[in-house]
């Protein structure tokens, strides 16, 4: 059977991080258990840790390695069935521009990100960083120099945070399978994985998260996944560290959909249908679905980390340029609605999302439905409402079950989402069931 993404993190217990994006973003609370808490750390130093990456809201994913030489897919070695002595020949290829990343960095800023996440050892095995345990890095090979080391400079120059991907599976490592079943080999993989991670946190100063991917084959115990991250913790006393390691620790990772948790919890999205580059992939998301999906994570307290995929070269594909520059120019307006919210209790609408900042609801409407704009269930009585951001007055009619916002323009005024900021007399709510039960009946 092909070892597919999918099913190694199903075997690895957590095939949950893996289904299928809907074609519309929906989410689906589903509350933790109680002891989903760190494993190597308190709850409240986790609250500490984590202020900055509750406000930002925004970061993007940066997924980078020999596969953006190949353009087919960052699994492309073990879909089809490469060998390893062929694969690593592709190492004497990958020379990016130098300082690549500064566009990346500069991207990621102009579209409203805070934060980015660039892999730093993809299941491919092949390290971007400076390490003294391989020779399968890009230092040693034809790039001749440290490209984490790069994408640290460029992060910070744009006042970026950053963090680090590492995938504990490898398929160079000649210990990377059989590790599974020969405990020498076991011994010898995990201390040069945790060697790695090491060198990642002692290299290159205060690094704010660490984003483990895929532990096939071993189990938590067998990685010795608490040391692991009771060393990172000794030495990143401020790192933020996802779940991927196979313990809880800080935040939950769903992937390609969007699930609300009751704890930390961040989507990560492809741009397209690929993370690594791939050149026939044209399967691009709109910056429309792009905003609607940051709304919805927005709206329950999550985060959004959208990938892109530069070519071997570095360079960023034109599509992911000109889809978050767009992106860019609706958050240039909107940011605030974004970094500073609440979690929003308000959900339901066919054309509109909503997020919320104390008494103060955002109707951010994607679909413009013209002059009349309804929403059913608000509990709370509007005291006034208005265009955001120019703050032109909207006018309103409340009764029993919803909420009439008139004379409104009859096309919308953003293409991406067009705002209306409506002030209620206490935190809004929403019940659609009670117009199903209560509204009048025909007859009644």
């Amino acid at each position: 059977m092909t070892l597919s993404r999918r099913n190694v993190l199903k075997t690895a217990g957590a095939a949950a991080a893996l289904l299928p994006e809907a074609a519309r973003a929906q989410t689906a609370s589903t509350p933790a258990p109680a002891n989903l808490g760190p494993t190597t750390s308190t709850v409240e130093d986790r609250n500490r840790r984590m202020q900055w990456w509750h406000e930002a809201r925004f970061g993007m994913f940066i997924h980078f390695g020999l596969y953006s030489v190949l353009g087919r897919h960052e699994w492309a070695m073990e879909q089809e069935g490469i060998p390893v002595a062929e694969y690593q020949q592709l190492a004497k290829q990958f020379n990016p521009q130098p300082h690549a990343a500064r566009a990346w960095a500069k991207l990621a800023k102009s579209s409203g990100m805070k934060y980015m996440v660039m892999t730093t050892k993809h299941h491919e095995g092949f390290c971007l960083f400076d390490t003294k345990l391989t020779n399968y890095c890009a230092p040693k090979q034809a790039a001749g120099r440290d490209l984490v080391a790069e994408y640290v400079e460029a992060a910070r120059a744009e006042g970026m945070r950053f963090g680090f991907y590492y995938s504990l599976m490898d398929w160079h490592h000649p210990d990377g399978a059989r590790c599974k079943t020969d405990e020498a080999a076991r011994r010898r993989f995990v201390a040069y994985i945790h060697g790695q991670v090491r060198e990642l946190c002692t290299n290159y100063g205060k690094v704010d998260i660490l984003w483990y991917d895929v532990s096939w084959p071993l189990t938590p115990e067998g990685w010795e996944s608490v040391q692991m991250n009771q060393m990172v913790r000794k030495l990143q006393p401020d790192i933020i560290i996802n779940n991927r390691s196979g313990i809880p620790e800080d935040f939950q990772t769903p992937e390609q959909r969007i699930q609300a948790y009751d704890v930390p919890w961040e989507s990560c999205m492809t741009m397209n249908d690929s993370w690594g580059f791939q050149r026939a992939d044209d399967n691009w998301k709109s910056p429309k679905t792009i905003v609607r999906n940051l709304l919805t994570c927005t709206r329950d307290q999550g985060n959004y980390l959208l990938n892109i995929g530069p070519k071997g070269d570095g360079s960023i594909p034109d599509p992911s340029i000109q889809i978050l520059t767009t992106v860019g120019r609706w958050m240039d307006a909107h940011n605030a609605l974004i970094h500073r919210a609440d979690r929003c209790q308000v959900k339901r609408s066919e054309f509109a999302l909503f997020t919320r900042q104390g008494n103060t609801l955002f109707i951010h409407a994607y679909f413009w439905p013209g002059e009349t704009l309804a929403v059913g269930g608000l509990q709370q009585k509007v005291l006034s409402a208005k265009l955001y951001p120019s703050g032109q007055p909207v006018q309103f009619e409340q009764e029993q079950f919803r909420v009439r916002f008139t004379g409104l323009p009859r096309y919308a005024p953003d293409p991406i989402a067009t705002v209306l900021q409506v002030e209620c007399d206490g935190e809004p709510t929403q019940d659609q069931l009670a117009i199903r039960v209560n509204r009048k009946r025909e007859g009644v």
